[in-house]
């Protein structure tokens, strides 16, 4: 079977069309990746249109598409494809989004059962036009699916709830069995990366969640290649290590476009082990750290492995 590939003419980044451009570098050999063509990622992709959903995969341009498709395992991403966001990292359309969809809980939970997932990722855009940042509709959603596959493990990677009080707490309460919040980058390079963010916001969300929901595990993720310095990547990890973060995902950053961020730099496949091995040594219970990965990368195996580690750790407690 043919893949067809559909161009994308819409102007997704209004708000970066008046950056000077920055070039892309050439990608190096462990970061190519081969396209889509097994006819399972059709059928992954089919259903996504059928069940009208969006998709991180597509939305942010993910390179582990055409693997994670093939194993049928799409993140769904909720709420709408428009973020109220601009970050110079995210390839994902900034605006104004629409009214929240009220069956998309249901389209999801099908979508989900179709699958036959046994471990399913939820993320959503950033939602600053909504009173509660979209917290209730993460709780539809979690509460959808169970209701339908009550087996599924249920991850959630959502936006920071900057001054939506409550909202947190909240999403916490419905305890899906993953709670991931992505830190993305150093406190340093927020201005220019993350501009509607704010550092220790991010950090206090994972340690909230803990308070609320003690037993939740929590993840965040970081991309390397924005400038950042090994020195202050440790001490990011040591910040999660304090809000007792249990798993933590670093990846290289990939220039979507010319009105992005550079990449800086591409780190070398050993140096990423040499960041899995400090993130190890620090008392993360679960670390993924290589060139692909990202937040969502093998999430089901990872999850299997977290489980794992907890029941290991308190053996030896």
């Amino acid at each position: 079977m043919a893949t067809r590939i559909e161009i994308d003419h819409r102007v997704r980044h209004p708000e970066k069309q008046g950056r000077p451009d920055n070039p892309i570098s050439r990608k190096p050999a462990w970061i190519r990746v081969k396209a889509p063509t097994s006819a399972t990622y059709n059928e992954t992709r089919e259903l996504m249109r059928e069940q009208k959903l969006t998709t991180v995969c597509e939305e942010a341009a993910c390179p582990n598409i055409g693997e994670c498709w093939t194993h049928r395992h799409a993140t769904m991403m909720i709420m709408g494809e428009i973020c109220t966001r601009g970050c110079s990292f995210c390839n994902v359309s900034t605006g104004m989004p629409a009214a929240l969809d009220a069956d998309e809980p249901r389209r999801v939970a099908e979508a989900v059962a179709q699958l036959k997932l046994r471990h399913v990722v939820i993320t959503s855009v950033d939602r600053d036009d909504l009173a509660d940042g979209g917290a209730g509709h993460f709780v539809a959603v979690i509460e959808t699916i169970r209701g339908l596959t009550p087996d599924v493990t249920i991850e959630i990677l959502t936006p920071d709830f900057l001054r939506k009080p409550g909202a947190i707490e909240t999403v916490a309460r419905a305890r899906p069995d993953v709670f991931n919040h992505n830190l993305e980058t150093v406190p340093r390079l927020y201005p220019a990366i993350r501009p509607g963010a704010r550092y220790y916001q991010s950090l206090r969300l994972l340690d909230r969640v803990k308070q609320v929901e003690p037993k939740s595990f929590t993840k965040s993720g970081l991309m390397v290649g924005l400038g950042e310095t090994k020195a202050e990547i440790g001490q990011v990890m040591d910040d999660l290590r304090i809000a007792d973060v249990d798993f933590i995902t670093i990846g290289q950053y990939l220039q979507p476009t010319v009105k992005h961020a550079a990449v800086e730099r591409f780190w070398t496949p050993e140096e990423f082990e040499e960041l899995a091995a400090m993130a190890r040594a620090k008392g993360f219970l679960q670390v993924s750290a290589t060139p692909l990965t990202r937040s969502s990368y093998h999430a089901d195996a990872d999850f299997a492995e977290l489980k794992a580690a907890r029941l290991k750790k308190l053996a030896a407690a």
